[in-house]
């Protein structure tokens, strides 16, 4: 039987915590962290800030007195007074940070100094509040960590809230904070936006806010957010876009054609969707009718040539994934699979290590596929400024749900974007049921006005 939990807070959205004084909102923060669930509290959250050190930087935060590293003028305070919770695979000076992981802070030194994502959020006004825990070094979709318990999604407790950026998204639909900050690689911001009930934003591999975060695979490894509704994610995507358009590492911008451009720029915005069961056949049927119900409300189908394209680019997007981003992560543990053995969790720490024995053929097939891939998009693209999917196949799962077949499904919706190095932003989709699923809307560019055209509809 699906039963609902204790009751969390309901989430603010921005206006109203820059309303509050600093020492309020600080004193709102811990208020909402105690009265969450102790399973979801000790699932989700892996550090928090004392409420005087807070208050002193909400107060202090978006003056505007930071200067850009290209001496541009700092973007607009629109980001003052909101607290917002980081992935811990992000730095915070003098913070340990452990990536989900008992052991990360005993091989990696404390850090000195924040990541960039947190410098950047600090220019427009925001303050981080605290970390989160996510999958045991972002390896899963999920939302499960067996060092500090499975990540219950926050009105459902008997469900899963998703990963890997289990915590970043359980907390802001808890109403813990308006904003946090997660990673995505094969997922993990769309999946858990998508079950809890979000909005989530991906950026692009290679982008300045990941290159210091503790990596998972790299070749794909991107930051995002999270909020509770479209104004705030807006408000959020204008922040950080605003004094970073042009740096975008793979930014897809250039690469249009004319008339893609003149689109663009003349918000004659042209995009379509797939439908869900071509996609993936064991779709549930309330996700599949109401994704695709959402889907149509935004744009038309696909026409037969794009959508056969596409579908044929991804037969192999699954395996493509996994050899690559395995293979990539091997590399990153490869010196501490062996000594540390009995503090990995053993399902990932089996994952990485079988990644070892992939043959080089097979790594150099996977890169030549996700290279066609690409190819595959750009040619979207110059028709297309946008494809709507489905997030996930299904509902929040249980854990007895959380199965290989689960994640294969998955990363079959969400392996496509990944490969192609893409910005997707996440839409909310409500079920019958009362839970919910999700749209992933794959972009050309970090920048594309399809962002402000959908999220003010």
């Amino acid at each position: 039987m699906d039963t609902n939990g204790p009751k969390t807070p309901d989430p603010l959205p921005f206006a109203t915590w820059q309303a509050m004084p600093p020492a309020q909102a600080a004193r709102e923060v811990q208020e909402r962290v105690a009265a969450l669930p102790s399973p979801l509290r000790s699932a989700a959250l892996a550090w928090l800030k004392p409420e005087a050190e807070l208050a002193v930087e909400l107060d202090a935060g978006g003056s505007g007195s930071r200067p850009t590293a290209a001496g541009r003028e700092p973007s607009p305070p629109s980001l003052r007074g909101l607290p917002y919770l980081l992935k811990d695979l992000f730095d915070l000076a003098g913070v340990p940070t452990r990536a989900g992981s008992t052991f990360l802070d005993k091989v990696r030194p404390t850090p000195t100094h924040d990541s960039r994502i947190v410098t950047e959020l600090a220019r427009p006004g925001a303050v981080c509040a605290g970390k989160t825990h996510l999958v045991e070094f972002a390896s899963g979709l999920t939302g499960e960590n067996p060092h500090y318990g499975d990540c219950p999604h926050p009105r459902r407790p008997n469900r899963l809230s998703g990963g890997s950026s289990s915590g970043s998204a359980a907390l802001v639909a808890a109403g813990v904070v308006p904003l946090s900050i997660g990673t995505d690689t094969g997922g993990s911001v769309r999946v858990p936006a998508a079950w809890c009930g979000l909005y989530g934003f991906r950026l692009t591999p290679g982008d300045e806010l990941i290159r210091d975060a503790v990596p998972l695979a790299p070749t794909m490894d991107t930051a995002g957010w999270f909020t509770a509704n479209a104004a705030d994610m807006l408000t959020m995507w204008q922040a950080m876009t605003r004094s970073r358009v042009g740096a975008e590492a793979t930014t897809w911008s250039s690469t249009l054609s004319p008339q893609a451009q003149a689109r663009l720029h003349n918000t004659a915005l042209r995009g379509c969707y797939l439908n869900a069961r071509r996609l993936v056949p064991g779709m549930t049927a309330e996700v599949a009718t109401a994704c695709d119900y959402a889907a149509a409300s935004l744009t038309a189908h696909a026409d037969p040539v794009a959508e056969a394209a596409l579908i044929l680019s991804w037969h192999h997007a699954v395996e493509t994934y996994v050899t690559i981003g395995m293979s990539e992560a091997h590399a990153v543990h490869r010196n501490w699979l062996a000594p540390y053995r009995e503090h990995y969790d053993p399902v990932i720490w089996q994952r990485f290590t079988d990644a070892g024995h992939f043959a080089a053929a097979d790594i150099t097939g996977a890169r030549q596929r996700m290279t066609e891939i690409r190819g595959v998009w750009r040619d979207f693209f110059r028709a297309y400024d946008f494809l709507v999917l489905p997030a996930v196949p299904c509902a929040a799962p249980t854990k007895a749900e959380a199965t290989p077949e689960l994640r294969r499904n998955i990363l079959t919706l969400t392996a496509p974007a990944s490969l192609g190095g893409l910005p997707v932003l996440s839409l909310p989709v409500p079920l019958p049921s009362g839970l919910t699923a999700g749209l992933q809307i794959v972009l050309p560019a970090v920048d594309s006005p399809v962002v402000p055209w959908l999220l003010n509809r």
